[in-house]
């Protein structure tokens, strides 16, 4: 899934060290109540054998106390600066690989980006002839980020039974309100869709009202409308199969979305001066010249992999010759030290199973431009 660490590239550069925790944290049975409060003291002795300072310890311990009525599975996601608790999310389902309780010398964000694979905003625009409900969500997300509510006009806006002059009149009265109350609708969702960067507009509601919305929204916005027959405002309709819906078109945007860049990243195999680089050297190499547009990595064969995180620009590198002008944070785990140097360089990352890549390829990138052709050595 491609997801964006740009919300967290102030974290990666703060300097260490950082605590981080990723537990579970149910609170469902007797059993794991009993584990639940027994948790933030586990993690404590074992951050404070690792060398935590106290501010940091007395942090975690805060951040890991049971939450109340949160339903299992679930999992959290603890990160500690400076005795200040920078991330503390509940994340549901279970806990994906082996607990983590650790501490760093930079953020590792690797847990996080398994639960949110991705920040895929969309929009759900429910219409009728004079009223709008649009929804901004993000997948894997519950609740909606925002809910916006557009009331027309709704005088006139039932057609007029009637006949002769008065009722074509009357007709054209209310098309025109019909139209009047569209228009303000398609203009939230263009507005909605413009600020959140929304990849999927999903339009649902009275059918003639979705058509008047879909011809009054923006060529950008248009792109993105997919239309399902559902209408949850009238008396009796079924919210679920609406969300139904809903979910499937955001998978399969998603899978479609994920298809492209891998096929992307075969065109570019075997050119002359492609596009992408494979392998940790060449990947290293462009995510340090800024070049990187799309990170693919399969996490679990880079586990055993370490590279240095840097203080500065490069941010990252296999060796000190080259750190450049900046300094050596430490020696981390390979998957860490990518997501810090693609979230520094405003690149989105691509977690894959190891299946996906070539042969014997952990990592590759897309780049933003292509790489130039080999310097024959003099």
């Amino acid at each position: 899934m491609t997801g964006s660490l740009k919300e967290y590239a102030d974290l990666y550069r703060m300097a260490g060290p950082w605590c981080t925790a990723y537990v579970d944290a149910g609170t469902g049975t007797v059993d794991t109540l009993e584990a639940a409060d027994v948790r933030p003291g586990n993690t404590r002795a074992a951050l404070e054998a690792a060398g935590a300072s106290g501010a940091d310890l007395d942090a975690i311990e805060q951040a890991l106390q049971p939450e109340p009525g949160v339903p299992s599975p679930v999992s959290r996601f603890v990160l500690v600066h400076q005795g200040e608790a920078k991330v503390n999310e509940v994340l549901a389902g279970d806990r994906i690989g082996a607990e983590r309780v650790s501490v760093d010398p930079i953020p590792d964000l690797l847990p996080l980006m398994k639960h949110r694979p991705e920040e895929f905003p969309y929009v759900v625009a429910e219409v009728s002839r004079e009223h709008g409900e649009i929804r901004l969500h993000y997948a894997g997300a519950g609740a909606p980020a925002s809910t916006r509510e557009v009331q027309g006009e709704s005088e006139h806006v039932s057609k007029f039974q009637g006949g002769g002059w008065a009722h074509l009149r009357f007709q054209h009265h209310t098309e025109d309100v019909w139209r009047r109350n569209a228009d303000q609708v398609a203009e939230e969702i263009d507005r909605v869709v413009g600020s959140s960067g929304a990849r999927l507009v999903v339009l649902a509601g009275d059918i003639h009202a979705r058509r008047l919305v879909q011809e009054q929204l923006s060529k950008a916005s248009q792109a993105l409308v997919s239309v399902v027959d559902s209408h949850t405002h009238t008396a009796g309709a079924d919210q679920s199969l609406l969300e139904d819906q809903v979910n499937q078109r955001v998978a399969e945007q998603w899978a479609s979305e994920q298809q492209d860049i891998m096929d992307r990243l075969a065109m570019q195999e075997g050119q002359a001066n492609p596009e992408s680089a494979t392998g940790i050297g060449a990947v290293v190499h462009a995510l340090q010249q800024a070049q990187v547009d799309v990170l693919i990595l399969d996490d679990a064969a880079l586990s055993e992999r370490t590279l240095l995180a840097l203080d500065a620009e490069p941010w990252i590198a296999t060796a000190e010759e080259e750190s450049l002008a900046a300094n050596v944070l430490g020696s981390v785990p390979a998957p860490a030290a990518l997501l810090r140097a693609a979230a520094l360089t405003d690149a989105r990352v691509l977690l894959v199973p190891g299946p996906v890549l070539p042969d014997g390829v952990d990592v590759a990138a897309l780049l933003r431009w292509p790489t130039g052709p080999t310097v024959p050595s003099s």
